[in-house]
């Protein structure tokens, strides 16, 4: 399909393009910025008037929940989802049931992925067999099969022996090795930010220790090793004054941080929300400051979902007893553009950690819009606001702390491999 896309405001933050120009795609590539190629005869006009044109979204971490938890959520309904939110990458960690451990569960995902519409999905692959720590999963198989990297998940491996084994084996290789750092012995039975607002509540708290703890054993791993390791989901100052000494000391080192976590904190568990049951938890407006402003300098590399769908059962009990987590591929984008403007970054600044950045880690070309790739694109309107509701959703998880509030930025078109695999007109 031959697609011409005219007027729209076109941002391509790896070739530092933010300009009103034409799009041209042919063969699921593109063939054109600015001037159509000889000869092209477009198939579809879009008129984007009013839009933005930039990469397809690339979310680093999108559970799917199959195999295994499809009563949460199926792939039809999130890859339905993603392509809702503009995002045609993701990378979905291993801890489905059964774990992604071996390398035909791994092409049996890649299999029914592709043959639905929706993003190109990368799953991450097991460090350790079901998950348990133990004993080391057959990385160079599950590479082979068509794992990205290598992780735990939110399952930490308690004996740093095996962790340095499953770090040196990645790194002979050269696989990317994804870890949360979390201390569990310092976590137990907590759910909150440990601060005032826990202990006012009776809340078990979470330290930020657990956090730094674990990212000083990691970087001191890393500098032994010389793996490629990439730290999933900071959430503390304290975290990220560690990442910029270690970049600054030039060790191989990457992380992101939860959309949420650029917009909420501990004030938003007062009123024991459930859907504020998050890990790592919603930290102080401290931490929260100490974030917004590492993304903007770039110590932290990239911005993701962490969309994880709970089931109602899960999620509508106690705090303390609901299940953490929430939706957020559909989320991505407003909650994106509302930091980028309330911290006063340019539109294409912002799209940076959705875009590029996040497909450098990958290692995939994607999240780039220069002649020859690959036409993953999302159009959307930057003015349009609109309430996100349990209606409003395509997820099957309905479980955000966003719920009833107004955000910027809806979806009109996504193109995957030069298909619209999402069409939007309602205003």
């Amino acid at each position: 399909m031959k697609i011409h896309i005219r007027n729209g405001r076109l941002i391509d933050p790896r070739h530092g393009i933010d300009a009103r120009r034409d799009l041209y795609i042919a063969a699921g590539r593109v063939v054109g910025v600015g001037e159509a190629p000889a000869d092209f005869h477009a198939n579809r006009v879009i008129d984007a008037e009013g839009l933005v044109v930039c990469p397809g979204l690339v979310d680093l971490s999108a559970r799917l929940r199959e195999p295994g938890l499809e009563y949460r959520a199926t792939l039809e309904s999130e890859m339905r989802a993603a392509a809702a939110g503009g995002v045609t990458s993701l990378a979905c960690p291993p801890d489905t049931d059964p774990p992604l451990d071996e390398p035909g569960l791994v092409e049996m995902l890649k299999f029914r992925a592709k043959s639905m519409p929706g993003p190109r999905v990368y799953p991450v692959g097991a460090l350790t067999w079901k998950l348990r720590g133990e004993r080391l999963t057959e990385m160079a198989e599950l590479h082979e099969a068509g794992c990205v990297a290598f992780s735990q998940a939110d399952t930490p491996i308690l004996d740093t022996q095996v962790l340095q084994r499953a770090m040196a084996y990645a790194a002979t290789f050269g696989f990317p090795v994804w870890l949360r750092p979390r201390e569990p012995h310092l976590i137990k039975d907590g759910v909150a930010h440990d601060g005032a607002v826990a202990a006012r509540l009776g809340l078990p708290g979470i330290p930020v220790l657990s956090e730094t703890i674990a990212i000083a054993t990691l970087m001191l791993l890393a500098r032994e090793t010389g793996a490629r390791v990439h730290l999933c989901r900071l959430s503390s100052r304290e975290a990220i004054d560690m990442v910029r000494r270690a970049k600054h000391d030039g060790l191989p080192v990457t992380c992101d941080v939860n959309v949420h976590h650029l917009h909420l904190t501990e004030m938003d568990v007062a009123d024991f929300n459930p859907n504020c049951h998050l890990y790592p938890p919603l930290r102080s407006q401290r931490d929260r400051e100490a974030i917004r402003a590492a993304v903007a300098e770039g110590v932290i590399d990239a911005v993701c979902s962490d969309h994880a769908p709970v089931d109602d059962d899960a999620k509508e009990r106690p705090f303390q007893e609901a299940e953490p987590g929430a939706t957020g591929l559909e989320l991505l984008l407003p909650l994106t553009l509302r930091w980028g403007r309330e911290t006063g970054l340019g539109l294409g600044q912002a799209l940076d950690y959705v875009t590029r950045r996040p497909a450098e880690i990958l290692g995939v070309d994607a999240g780039h819009l220069g002649v020859g790739a690959p036409a993953d694109l999302c159009l959307f309107d930057p003015e349009a606001w609109w309430q996100v509701t349990p209606g409003s959703l395509r997820s099957l998880g309905k479980n955000s702390p966003f719920l009833g509030m107004e955000v910027p930025g809806r979806v009109r078109y996504t193109i995957i491999d030069g298909h619209i695999d999402f069409e939007n007109h309602t205003h």
